[in-house]
């Protein structure tokens, strides 16, 4: 089970410099296009194979989001990432939509 995260502790816990991964996981043409600033990309479709490789740590703290709360794809993440064994995983349900409603800014290939 993941646990929710909202807009102002993501802000808090990106301010605090918390140790954490911020995991967008959309396909990786909708990632260059915006991400939330420090996202890695891990496509929900590919975190079965390729979570295990870039986070050996199961103690690592996860934060998965997508396009918004009506997106599917960060809730399926954060099953899969319990289901591979890692035991801090958050989910930021507003995902970019929610950032974005809040002023915040995203992050290009380009920025």
């Amino acid at each position: 089970m993941s646990h929710p995260l909202d807009t102002d502790t993501l802000k808090r816990w990106i301010r605090q410099s918390r140790d954490f991964v911020l995991i967008d996981t959309l396909p990786g043409s909708i990632f260059a296009k915006g991400h939330l600033p420090g996202a890695v990309n891990l496509p929900s479709d590919n975190i079965l194979d390729l979570a295990p490789g870039r986070f050996p740590d199961k103690d690592v703290t996860l934060v998965v989001y997508c396009a918004s709360e009506t997106c599917k794809r960060a809730g399926l993440s954060a099953e899969r990432l319990k289901r591979l064994g890692y035991r801090h995983i958050y989910h930021y349900e507003g995902g970019k939509k929610a950032w974005l409603a809040e002023g915040l800014s995203l992050q290009t290939d380009h920025s």
